[in-house]
């Protein structure tokens, strides 16, 4: 069990690797991957099943210490990145089903691998946990709803779909994993130690089955989709980050807030995509999933000497 949870770990700190190796793999050989597609929504289940399980009450103790600065890192991620997709989506012209697939990631709620990000980063983690965890038991009600105002341009839109798949993908899966956790106590600890690799194992099947069915489409529109999804994730980053500076916040809250924005569900995203759009609309949900990691680890290796030069005078 030790030298499993040990790979778990080594899994879980080389995530982007892993996402990146296994897309590059996809798009070679679509083949391989076609018949993963319909594993899309399980797998992603299963994701937020083990987010149940690591879910407990304290998670929500910042909200009683700090409910405004948990407030600011949900409002700013649930108008920040829904808006700077629009934007985005604007500036570049961009096709419909691509247009709506940027809408649609940056309506999501925050990654689960933000927490990670933050504590590398010497943030504020029980900010990073507070917010990831409210704006994805808002998701049900905000992502079908911006979803609905800032895409119906594009392509229709059905909210009660959108907001039954949520409830079906996310809210029904992390229930039963709390459940779990409650019923069966100490016993869960062991399949914890063991949840990065199975997270980490289900978000590369997810991406390189989105991949796979839009291989040619990628190739086509590729480089224009990556370059947006760039934008979108470096502005979450920066303007989450301003926000905490205007509201006069912390250097460690800052931080948080930063990665909180910047980073999505992007699973959520990609079989949202799939079941009500096309496997298009999922591609960039699937090269957010890759990119939003890279990045995001590179961001918080520099937020944490960050720390070391300017904690002291905080």
């Amino acid at each position: 069990m030790r030298a499993l949870a040990a790979l778990s770990r080594f899994v879980g700190n080389t995530f982007a690797y892993w996402v990146l190796l296994f897309a590059v793999l996809a798009f070679l050989e679509p083949q391989w991957f076609l018949g993963l597609k319909s594993l899309i929504v399980p797998l992603l289940g299963l994701v937020m099943f083990g987010m149940g399980l690591t879910l407990r009450l304290d998670d929500f103790a910042e909200l009683s210490r700090h409910p405004w600065r948990v407030l600011l890192g949900v409002v700013a991620h649930f108008i920040i990145m829904p808006g700077v997709a629009w934007g985005l989506c604007q500036a570049f012209h961009l096709p419909a089903e691509i247009a709506v697939g940027v809408i649609l990631v940056g309506c999501c709620p925050s990654g689960t691998s933000s927490n990670v990000m933050t504590w590398l980063a010497k943030g504020d983690l029980a900010l990073s946990v507070a917010i990831a965890a409210v704006t994805t038991l808002l998701a049900p009600l905000l992502t079908p709803t911006l979803i609905w105002l800032l895409a119906s341009a594009w392509l229709p839109v059905s909210f009660m779909d959108m907001f039954w798949s949520i409830l079906q993908f996310v809210m029904l899966p992390i229930v039963l994993g709390v459940v779990a956790q409650r019923l069966l106590g100490a016993k869960v600890a062991l399949a914890i130690d063991v949840l990065p690799l199975v997270s980490v194992v289900s978000i590369v099947m997810i991406v390189c089955a989105v991949v796979a069915a839009s291989q040619a489409k990628i190739a086509e529109s590729g480089l224009l989709i990556m370059a947006v999804v760039i934008l979108h994730n470096t502005f979450g980053f920066l303007l989450g980050y301003f926000t905490g500076k205007l509201f006069k916040l912390p250097l460690a809250q800052r931080k948080s807030l930063s990665l909180e924005v910047g980073m999505q569900n992007s699973g959520l995203g990609a079989a949202l995509a799939s079941a009500h759009f096309s496997p298009l609309a999922a591609v960039p949900s699937a090269l957010f999933s890759v990119w939003h990691n890279i990045s995001g680890a590179l961001l918080s290796t520099w937020f944490r000497k960050m720390a070391d030069e300017q904690t002291p005078r905080e």
